[in-house]
């Protein structure tokens, strides 16, 4: 069998064992059972135990990042654009467990360097979708109303949103990769939407709010109205 096919059996029993028994719990003689090798032979083809774990990371994160990039049509509507992107993502994340359980759960429980590779695939991330909702801005008017940070912002908050609703879905029985990705677009877009259209939500005027408090109006039936000093 070619080195190249044989790795890979490793890696897929590596990605299956790490994304369910934990980074800890999994035993490199299970991933070599599980890949119908001997353990000496994963050691020579992938090392020790945290450098295939990191393997694992750099190839799922790899995979996560090219489905959702494939999943994007460049030229369709703002919208279309954030959902094609967003089903792609739940649609990876949804026939891919284990490997999403090895890139979202394993590395923020055993830290570095794992959390560093795990940064690397996510800033990509972020760094695409601030693209599509930096080109939406563009596309609803000629002149960006939205400054770059509110764009970078507004990226941060929606990939936060969409691994946490990728965990949330994965764990929750009859929950679909389309009912996922229609949770999180119907959440998201509407404040997108307006923000795109110059119709941001503000923060209530505190001085106006003050005004109204100061003043009573009719209390008691048949008394004027005061107001407090």
């Amino acid at each position: 069998m070619p080195r190249a096919v044989r790795e890979q059996q490793m890696m897929d029993a590596a990605v299956q064992t790490f994304g369910r028994c934990g980074y800890r719990a999994a035993s490199m003689d299970e991933i070599a059972e599980l890949a119908g090798v001997s353990k000496p032979l994963v050691y020579l083809y992938l090392n020790s135990k945290e450098e295939l774990f990191t393997a694992c990371i750099q190839r799922e994160a790899k995979a996560l990042v090219a489905a959702v990039r494939s999943g994007v049509e460049p030229g369709l509507p703002a919208d279309r654009q954030l959902w094609a992107g967003l089903r792609a993502f739940f649609t990876h994340t949804a026939e891919n467990p284990d490997g999403w359980a090895v890139l979202h759960r394993q590395p923020r429980a055993h830290g570095e360097p794992f959390a560093t590779e795990v940064m690397v695939m996510r800033d990509e991330i972020v760094a695409f979708v601030t693209g599509l909702i930096g080109a939406a801005a563009r596309e609803a008017h000629h002149d960006p109303a939205l400054p770059d940070r509110d764009v970078a912002g507004l990226a941060q908050a929606l990939v936060g949103a969409a691994e946490s609703l990728a965990g949330w879905a994965n764990d929750t029985p009859g929950v679909s990769a389309k009912e996922a990705a229609a949770t999180l677009m119907n959440f998201a877009w509407a404040g997108l939407e307006n923000l795109m259209h110059g119709r941001p939500w503000l923060p209530p005027d505190k001085s106006a709010g003050q005004r109204q408090r100061r003043t009573v109006t009719n209390p008691v039936p048949g008394c004027p109205a005061s107001s407090t000093p």
